[in-house]
């Protein structure tokens, strides 16, 4: 009723009703006799009243009876029980004494439950959670310890205490991790109740100091002889409560019919109890006080007499008494049955009840406060470990593996990011490379342990495509925390000068690590290859018939089996499967039958960029023996044929679709454009081992055929302004170029306009002012670096194509623009050679540059621990984003993760320098080529490829000479390059050099 509290406050009635109602609460918590309905028993009657009011707008009946503060607000109040006689003051004594168990069990498991859902409503959880947090009553910890871990009684003794313990657990454990949650570490108390929390969760001790205090001191999960004596280990609290709750749930699948088998009337229950008109509402089944749908006894007992009665009219009016006593032993039995099954489902109910409480706490603490423990990698494994040893077991219900899976999936992402975020086992106030290459991770055979039980559990009899998807992230997760913390392509360059002070003992041997990642990878193959072929199958199954999501992370285990495969034996199952074709035919057949849900065609694009992924794998992985599988599949036909990549077509129909769902952001260019166009990329690596000119070539044609197929979106990709290109576009231009650069030298035809292109882009980005310009804008984005690496990647695929021109097809440039007798409308668009100078000027910076940036960083990376915290905050303001580190963060933290950040920054410039010298060994092949070359004149006749540097000696010497001289500064630069700078062996490459410069050095 609304205003009720007012009435009872200004009648003066209100103080005398919160002592009725806690007198009466009292009372019944001293009975000695349990109270079989609970609709008879005034204390549960009284715990729901409380709970069901909560919510109501304040002040409600709730706030009164637990004397929260009416006068001014609910959420201000100063709870003090101690001194005002009220429900919560009874309440907290009950849970306190907790006892007569038997008798009080639903008085102690609404109490606790009263508490969460105070701890819950926004207005009553502040004064609540700091009444719990108070040192004289130390509520967490203390119930932890009695109620959490305690023995659950017997099923066949006392089934109700056994329901009523778990669900007291439950609501404890959701308790402990709300107040992890939400707790405010700004206040002691709350800080001191999250540490406590904690240090009996996870096997570490309180030692208490004096009356009025408790200190929380971290002890590490193993024993030591130095502390040994001094402190005692406790255990981890929360394997013990998964222990608690680990037991085969009670079966509630046994049908009305099988407990009374033979009977003439076992039908009875069966036609009532899936009838709809008397198991809806008002029928058969009831909801109980804790949300259970149960079976109403008395209920069911009247209509099975009444379908009896009305079956055999007969019987019940003139039936023989034995006939009768068979029908009424019958219905018994199916009361009997009724009330086995409700006790049964409500145990189910409870047991997933504390299993969920169990995973809220476990969960928190993972993601929110493990910081501040020691030894957080074995803490985290010994869940993770224990969860999948949970969730295999023959005992653990299907939804039961879901929620354990789910915990496991936390556990494993946070050791991931222990190891490669910020690695805990760094105890010394400096940092060396080799403190993070040897950072501390998980033993091999703890490694071992967590893939064998998560193969074990992903094969569990009972099992379903939800509980596989988080199984399968659990795997993928599993498999980035192997992963080296060395990136695979790192220069031996860097990795020697890095480590070059740093290898003096055995245990800094860099080769011993190697040893052991390489002994984990080819373990983890070898426990998988075990069990591959149901794994296999399930794998593929899922990634063949399952749902969109289902299906995208199923490919992505493929990838990642893939990645660990060796002798190519998981290539060699997916082809016999033929799997790999499934997944040819599937990207062929994209959107040919439209989805009318959005959702749908969303999910398809997910699962489509799964399949690119896949399939550049194989490419990847086995280099061009990979490619030659898919090509031999019909790769490119079947990449070609897909729809969603036609430029007019199912891609626009799609986008059109995407476009009406306004919450919905698919970015097509990254899950579908650029996937085929790696995947045709990586395919061009084949036209490398055939002939020059073998215009008949199987893998030319249809990389030809391709292009010519998809001339829209080339078309676009190479007219995109490079200057503006974000990094996506950048590097899908680049891998047009490099695709173009493979196969377009094969085709005689100009009539695609490609070759035009191609041409006009290397005048545009050829200049020197073309390159300074973009090259200064690339600075004022966060991913420069890479922007930079890609543009010089566009200009590397341009300089290879016309290499291979020069080289194979007897191309010859110009030297300047001038007068010139065009035979060919293509000729006004080719670059001269004093642009091909000008672009060398231009990589002679970027390398003197790239070069000069890697000295410097790998010098502060080596003196890293020298340098003061200013000058580290620099490095990381200029190099690392900036919701990466924290102003708070200490100066140890701050200097690994500007190390991690320099490491990377100069793995960049290595990959630059290295692409930036194949560059230049392409542009001085070129004019050198050119300058050997250039007493031949092209042929009158027209019948020749070649076109010389002009029409006229004078021109010619004249242009030579001005090349030259703009070439011998550049040349003279590069000679001076340092090998220890540059980081690679120059022999070759000065050899080139001086033999153009001294060419060029005759030509003036």
């Amino acid at each position: 009723m609304v205003g009720l509290v007012q009435l009872l406050l200004k009648s003066g009635a209100a103080n005398s009703l919160v002592e009725d109602y806690a007198a009466c609460l009292e009372l019944r918590s001293e009975e000695f006799q349990i109270v079989e309905n609970t609709t008879d028993d005034p204390g549960v009657l009284i715990m729901q009243l409380l709970i069901d009011n909560i919510s109501r707008p304040a002040p409600n009946v709730t706030h009164l009876l637990l004397k929260f503060d009416l006068d001014t607000s609910v959420e201000r109040t100063v709870l003090q029980p101690k001194f005002h006689y009220s429900c919560l003051k009874v309440i907290l004594e009950i849970l306190e004494k907790l006892a007569k168990p038997d008798v009080n069990a639903l008085l102690h498991e609404f109490g606790f439950q009263l508490l969460y859902e105070l701890c819950l409503d926004p207005l009553t959880s502040g004064p609540t959670m700091d009444l719990l947090c108070t040192k004289k009553y130390q509520f967490f910890v203390k119930h932890l310890d009695i109620v959490g871990v305690a023995p659950l009684p017997k099923r066949n003794s006392n089934q109700a205490l056994r329901i009523s313990s778990l669900h007291q657990r439950a609501w404890l454990l959701k308790l402990l991790a709300l107040e992890l949650h939400a707790g405010d570490t700004s206040s002691s108390i709350h800080r001191e109740a999250c540490q406590n929390i904690l240090a009996h969760l996870f096997g570490q001790e309180i030692i208490e100091m004096g009356a009025d205090h408790v200190i929380s001191q971290s002890f590490m999960l193993q024993d030591g002889a130095a502390n040994a004596g001094t402190r005692s280990i406790s255990k981890s609290k929360a394997l013990e409560l998964l222990k608690v709750l680990q037991f085969r749930s009670p079966d509630t699948s046994t049908k009305p019919f099988q407990a009374v088998s033979g009977s003439k009337y076992d039908f009875l229950a069966e036609e009532i109890l899936g009838n709809p008109a008397t198991s809806g509402k008002g029928g058969i089944y009831y909801y109980s006080e804790r949300g259970d749908r149960l079976i109403d006894l008395s209920s069911l007992r009247d209509k099975l007499w009444q379908k009896f009665n009305s079956v055999y009219p007969q019987l019940s009016n003139f039936g023989s008494e034995s006939e009768l006593s068979d029908a009424r032993e019958t219905i018994q039995q199916l009361l009997r049955w009724g009330w086995k099954y409700n006790k049964n489902l409500e145990e189910q109910a409870a047991q997933l009840h504390m299993l969920t409480g169990w995973s809220q706490i476990v969960e928190i603490s993972a993601s929110r406060r493990i910081s501040s423990l020691e030894s957080r990698s074995e803490i985290l494994y010994q869940v993770l470990d224990a969860s999948l040893s949970a969730s295999a077991s023959p005992d653990c219900s299907l939804r039961m593996a879901f929620t354990l899976s789910q915990v496991a999936l936390t556990c494993m992402a946070k050791l991931r990011d222990e190891r490669f975020i910020f690695p805990g086992g760094l105890n010394s106030g400096s940092v060396t490379c080799m403190d993070i290459i040897m950072v501390k991770q998980l033993s091999n055979g703890a490694c071992h342990s967590i893939l064998i039980k998560l193969i074990m559990a992903i094969l569990r009899h009972e099992s379903s495509e939800a509980l596989r998807r988080r199984q399968y992230g659990l795997l993928l997760s599993y498999f980035q925390y192997c992963q080296h913390m060395l990136a695979p392509d790192i220069p031996t360059s860097v990795m020697q000068y890095l480590l070059i002070d740093e290898q003096d003992g055995d245990d800094l041997d860099l080769e011993k690590i190697n040893k052991e990642q390489a002994e984990l990878a080819h373990a983890n193959f070898s426990i998988i290859r075990k069990e591959a072929q149901p794994i296999l199958d399930l794998v593929i199954k899922d990634a063949s018939q399952g749902s969109e999501t289902g299906k995208t992370i199923a490919l992505y285990v493929v990838d990642a089996l893939i990645c660990i495969d060796h002798d190519r034996y998981f290539l060699n199952q997916l082809q016999s499967r033929g799997f790999l074709r499934s997944c040819l035919v599937n990207i062929s057949n994209a959107f040919h039958q439209e989805s009318g849900l959005l959702f749908d065609s969303l999910q398809r694009v997910y699962t489509l960029e799964a399949e690119f992924a896949l399939l550049l794998r194989l490419s990847h992985k086995y280099g061009k023996s990979g490619a030659q599988v898919l090509f031999s599949m019909g790769a490119l036909e079947h990449v070609g044929s897909c729809k969603a990549v036609m430029s007019q077509g199912g891609l626009r129909q799609l986008e059109t679709k995407l476009r009406r769902g306004a919450t919905v952001d698919v970015d097509r260019q990254r899950t579908i454009i650029t996937p085929m166009l790696r995947l045709v990329f990586s395919l061009t690596s084949l036209v490398d081992t055939s002939e020059f000119f073998e215009v008949k070539n199987k893998v030319v044609r249809e990389v030809l055929e391709f292009v010519k197929g998809h001339q829209f979106m080339f078309d676009q990709l190479l007219r995109e302004d490079v200057s503006k290109a974000d990094e996506l576009k950048l590097e899908q231009i680049n891998l047009a170029v490099g695709i173009l650069s493979k196969v377009w030298p094969y085709d005689e035809s100009n009539e695609y306009g490609f070759v035009q292109a191609l041409f006009s882009m290397m005048r545009a980005l050829f200049s020197d002012s073309y390159a300074s310009n973009l090259a200064q804008s690339l600075c004022s984005f966060e991913n420069q670096r890479k922007s930079e690496l890609n543009f010089f990647r566009l200009c590397h695929s341009l300089s290879s194509y016309l290499y291979f021109l020069v080289t194979k097809n007897s191309l010859r440039l110009q030297v300047l623009d001038g007068r010139v007798d065009y035979s060919t409308a293509v000729g006004q668009l080719q670059p001269t050679l004093n642009l091909i100078g000008s672009l060398l000027n231009v990589v002679t910076i970027s390398i003197e540059r790239a070069s000069e940036e890697k000295s410097l960083l790998l010098n502060k990376i080596r003196d890293i621990n020298e340098l003061s915290r200013q000058e580290v905050d620099e490095i990381i303001n200029m190099f690392v984003p900036q919701n990466y580190a924290s102003s708070s963060d200490d100066l140890q933290k701050r200097r690994y993760i500007a190390m991690v950040e320099m490491c990377q920054v100069v793995g960049n410039r290595d990959q630059l320098i290295m692409l930036l010298l194949a560059l230049m060994d392409h542009v001085l092949n070129v004019i050198l080529i050119h300058f050997q070359d250039s007493s031949v004149v092209s042929d009158t006749s027209g019948s020749t490829r070649r076109i010389t540097y002009g029409t006229k000696s004078s021109d010619l010497g004249e242009g030579v000479s001005l090349l030259c001289e703009k070439l011998l500064p550049t040349l003279e630069r590069l000679e001076l390059l340092s090998e220890d700078k540059v980081g690679h062996n120059l022999k070759v490459f000065r050899r080139l050099v001086t033999s153009l410069k001294e060419t060029a050095i005759q030509k003036l």
